[in-house]
C-alpha cells in the first residue's frame, strides 16, 4: 500500500475514528476536556492531548529533571534513577495499563511526564525541607508546584503564560481533594498515580540493592520480592545474580501492574460504569469512597509492606540520612539566605517580588533548581 500524508480533515477522522475503536467508553476524551484556559486552534495533525505532551517534553522544568534526586544523589553514580528517568518510566508502565484498559495513552503519557516538575532539588528531603522553611509563611508541595510550573511559570509563548494544557491534563495535576466539588479524577489520573507507586517502589529496591545499601538477605523478607526470588532461584540457578535481580524486579513490576489492571476491570464491571460521565461523578454518593483504579486487597497489603521495608532499610539508612540532612541544610541556608537579601536574587526574579511576594518568589526559585545548581550556588555563598 503506498503511503502518502493525509490532508487535516481526513486526518481528524482517521483519529475519531481510532479513538471510537481503540478506547473505551470510561476513557478521557477531548470534547469533554481538552479544552484550554486559552483558545487556541486545532493542530491539523496531533491530538490536543499530543501536544501537551510535547509541550511539556520541551520544557525548561521538564529537562532540569535529569539533574533533580530521586533517592540518591545524582553525583553518587550514573546508573541511579533520576527524576527524568523515574517519569518516563511512569510512563511507560502506565501507558501499557491504560492500552489493557482502553483508556487515552496520550492524556495519561502526558499527566505522566509533568507529575514531578514542580519537585524540589534532592528528592523528598529537599521537599520537606523547603516545606518546614516556609513554616508560619506558607507551605509546599509539589504536586501543586508542578501546576503551578505548567499553568504560569514556564514562559515559551507570546500569548499566555505556562503552557495553557488541556484541562484534562491540569486536573491530572491536582491532588483529590483540590478538585471541583463532587469531581473524581478522570481513569488516566488514577492509573498515573498508581503506576507512579509500582516505578518507585521497585526501582528504589533497584537502586538500593545496586548501592549496597540494601541486602538480598534483608528484602527476602518481603512477601512479593520473596515469592518471586524463590521461583527465579529454582529457575535460573547458573544465571548471574545481578541478572536475577533485574529480573526478580522485572516480575514484581509485572504482577503489579496485572493485578491494577484486572482489579481495575472488575471495579468499572462492579461500579456499572459505562460512560465517562460516570467516572468523573463517581465520588459523588457517599458510599463510592475507594478510587475506580486500585490494586487487589492482597496486592494492596504486599505493596504496603514493600514501602513500609524501604522505609525502615533504605529511606532511613545511615547514608541517606546523612544525604538527606545535608540537603537539608542546603535548603534551609539558601532559604534563610535569599530570605534576609531578595534583592541577591537573580534578574529575571526581581519583578516576581512585587507581583507574587518574598515567599511564593522564593517557592519558585528553589523549586525549580537542580541538585547541582543548589550545591553549587550553596557553596559560593557559603564561601
Amino acid at each position: 500500500m503506498r503511503f502518502s500524508l493525509a490532508e487535516p480533515a481526513s486526518y481528524f477522522e482517521r483519529q475519531k475514528a481510532r479513538a471510537k475503536n481503540v478506547t473505551a467508553p470510561w476513557a478521557a476524551t477531548e470534547t469533554v476536556l481538552g479544552d484550554r484556559d486559552f483558545h487556541e486552534e486545532k493542530h491539523p495533525y496531533r491530538s490536543e492531548f499530543e501536544r501537551d505532551r510535547d509541550r511539556i517534553v520541551h520544557s525548561k522544568a521538564f529537562r532540569r529533571l535529569e539533574y533533580k534526586t530521586q533517592v540518591f544523589v545524582n553525583h553518587l553514580g550514573d546508573n541511579f534513577r533520576t527524576r527524568l528517568t523515574h517519569s518516563i518510566e511512569v510512563s511507560g508502565i502506565a501507558r501499557s495499563v491504560g492500552r489493557a484498559l482502553g483508556l487515552n495513552e496520550d492524556l495519561i503519557e502526558s499527566i505522566a511526564l509533568a507529575h514531578d516538575l514542580g519537585h524540589p532539588p534532592f528528592g523528598h528531603a529537599g521537599e520537606k525541607a523547603l516545606h518546614e522553611s516556609l513554616r508560619g509563611k506558607g507551605s509546599f508541595d509539589h504536586n501543586e508546584q508542578s501546576l503551578r510550573v505548567v499553568t504560569s511559570l514556564e514562559n515559551r509563548y507570546p500569548y499566555f503564560k505556562g503552557l495553557n494544557l488541556t484541562r484534562a491534563t491540569r486536573l491530572g495535576l491536582q491532588k483529590h481533594n483540590s478538585l471541583p466539588q463532587g469531581m473524581s479524577h478522570t481513569l488516566e489520573a488514577q492509573i498515573v498515580d498508581l503506576c507512579d507507586e509500582i516505578a518507585y517502589s521497585n526501582h528504589d529496591v533497584d537502586d538500593g540493592i545496586e548501592s549496597g545499601f540494601l541486602s538480598l538477605e534483608e528484602i527476602n523478607e518481603v512477601q512479593l520480592w520473596h515469592r518471586h526470588w524463590q521461583k527465579i532461584q529454582s529457575e535460573f540457578q547458573n544465571t548471574s545474580r545481578k541478572v536475577q535481580v533485574r529480573y526478580c524486579i522485572r516480575n514484581m513490576i509485572n504482577s503489579m501492574t496485572f493485578d491494577l489492571i484486572q482489579t481495575t476491570k472488575s471495579n468499572l464491571e462492579s461500579a456499572e460504569i459505562s460512560n465517562l460521565t460516570q467516572v468523573l461523578n463517581y465520588h459523588n454518593t457517599a458510599q463510592n469512597t475507594h478510587m475506580l483504579a486500585s490494586f487487589s486487597v492482597e496486592m494492596k497489603e504486599n505493596v504496603v509492606e514493600l514501602k513500609r521495608f524501604l522505609f525502615r532499610k533504605l529511606y532511613r539508612h545511615t547514608e541517606v540520612q546523612k544525604m538527606n540532612q545535608n540537603a537539608a541544610d542546603v535548603i534551609s541556608f539558601l532559604f534563610q539566605y535569599f530570605e534576609k537579601s531578595p534583592q541577591k536574587l537573580p534578574e529575571n526574579f526581581q519583578p516576581r517580588l512585587n507581583q507574587m511576594g518574598l515567599y511564593m518568589t522564593l517557592t519558585d526559585f528553589i523549586a525549580g533548581m537542580t541538585d547541582r545548581y543548589a550545591l553549587s550556588l550553596y557553596h559560593q555563598l557559603k564561601a
